[in-house]
């Protein structure tokens, strides 16, 4: 008998120790409770790290999962995931705890799926960019409307409306010319923005990541970039129109497969909206200045979409298991497309790893850039494509690279040292012969003995 109770305490362990999350919302406290428990059952693949604070002090925590978490692999993508950015939309909160759990719990059960998954990316899951905000909303009693009420971070500023616009210099860049990625801030921008989108921003510096995803409420639909419209502004307002990246197609998949993966949104119609496929391009829904998928793209090599999924932006906690399963296939399939396109190393001819190099597809305006070990990660649609390396110092390199819809394809590139051509000799004009250029043994004397001193450097003392 005493056998048979030791078999039932320690299944009764086990039990505990791969319980699913509650399907419950989750007050600062617990959320924290939450990664860290996470991170317990599974230490060896992941960690716990905070990019920063709210405005009232509240950690912004990353739970990061990897099979070799706090360090980077070349050639092993970075992916994130944001949620809670609004206070009040809470179900990219819920969905992205639960995501951890399944992510662990599936690990340790061998899924070889998700083992796969795991070995081979970095992924990065901050469930909340905004807790102060959330904190205000959940507060609220359940007959009070919660749409309005902690969207904003505690100095009631919509983070979302508060990183750098550099969609207005992009669209000067594309009409005159000028750089078409990693555009350059303001001197001035950390004044301009508030402590989480700071923080955020220093986030997305610190680290490559190639694909992203930013989880709101309200809405059930996959919204792409660009979210500010091209047109001009009509009484005080921007008008929408479809403004489409120069990735506009891989844009539109990268959204289609979260929303087919979805067990709803692909139909289309959702709260009262429609739209086809349950996809949009961000400005032909409503024009947005100053948001973060749009920066992402702009400043960074990352690819990111902003996901709407559901219609109560503060769901009832009995719906949030149906939440779950409607969305939970579209999480993993959405970090699976990071493994798509090309990726590889940029070298010189002594196999030194070149940061900042530039890889440009031809016919597709928008580059990206080698990554601190000189890995690069290149997201592309299945087609033939000439890509080129570029570096300064060295001579460019091109390559045709055909793509499948499978794994990316290895491109590497080595560059050459570009060798530097000898400096002409140098005349001085005569502004008494007309600015003729004069013969060396014709030139003033001045001239010719600055040119000796030149050639000639001065001697050091004895």
């Amino acid at each position: 008998m005493s056998g048979l109770l030791s078999v039932f305490f320690h299944l009764l362990f086990l039990f505990k120790l791969v319980a699913p999350v509650t399907f419950r919302h989750h007050r600062y406290d617990d959320l924290v409770r939450t990664l860290y428990k996470v991170h317990n059952e599974c230490p060896y693949i992941t960690r716990v790290y905070s990019i920063g604070r709210s405005v009232k002090g509240r950690h912004l925590y990353v739970l990061e999962f990897s099979d070799n978490p706090g360090f980077h692999e070349p050639l092993e993508p970075e992916v994130k995931y944001v949620g809670n950015m609004h206070g009040n939309e809470v179900l990219g909160r819920e969905l992205l705890l639960q995501l951890s759990e399944f992510l662990c719990e599936e690990f340790r059960n061998r899924n070889q799926r998700i083992v796969r998954l795991v070995e081979d990316t970095r992924i990065h899951i901050m469930p909340s960019m905004n807790p102060d905000g959330y904190e205000v909303a959940a507060a609220q009693g359940l007959n009070i409307s919660r749409d309005l009420v902690g969207r904003n971070n505690a100095n009631g500023v919509d983070l979302n409306r508060n990183f750098p616009d550099l969609n207005t210099y992009i669209y000067y860049n594309e009409k005159y010319g000028g750089p078409n990625h990693h555009l350059p801030l303001p001197d001035n921008w950390k004044s301009q923005v508030e402590p989480e989108t700071r923080a955020v921003i220093q986030w997305i510096r610190s680290f490559n990541f190639v694909l992203s995803a930013n989880l709101h409420g309200g809405a059930v639909v996959a919204n792409y970039p660009y979210d500010k419209s091209l047109e001009h502004r009509v009484r005080g307002f921007r008008r929408t129109a479809n403004t489409p990246t120069p990735d506009d197609k891989l844009f539109q998949k990268l959204a289609k497969v979260y929303s087919y993966a979805h067990g709803w949104m692909h139909q289309g119609w959702n709260c009262g909206d429609y739209f086809p496929d349950g996809i949009t391009n961000g400005a032909s829904w409503y024009s947005l200045s100053r948001g973060m998928q749009d920066f992402n793209y702009l400043y960074t090599n990352c690819f990111e979409i902003t996901l709407e999924l559901s219609c109560d932006k503060f769901p009832r906690q009995e719906e949030l298991q149906r939440e779950w399963l409607g969305n939970r296939e579209a999480l993993i399939q959405f970090l699976e497309q990071v493994h798509q396109g090309i990726k590889g190393m940029v070298v010189d001819e002594n196999c030194n790893n070149l940061a900042e190099a530039v890889i440009s597809v031809s016919g597709i305006n928008h580059d990206v850039t080698s990554g601190d070990h000189g890995d690069y990660f290149r997201l592309l649609l299945p087609g033939t494509y000439t890509v080129t390396a570029t570096a300064p110092g060295f001579n460019p390199q091109t390559a045709s690279v055909t793509v499948g819809p499978g794994e990316p394809k290895l491109v590497n590139f080595q560059l050459k040292r570009s060798v530097p051509q000898a400096a002409p000799t140098r005349r001085v004009p005569n502004p008494g012969h007309g600015g003729r250029v004069l013969p060396k043994k014709m030139q003033p004397r001045a001239a010719r003995k600055k040119e000796m001193e030149v050639r000639q450097p001065r001697r050091g003392p004895a």
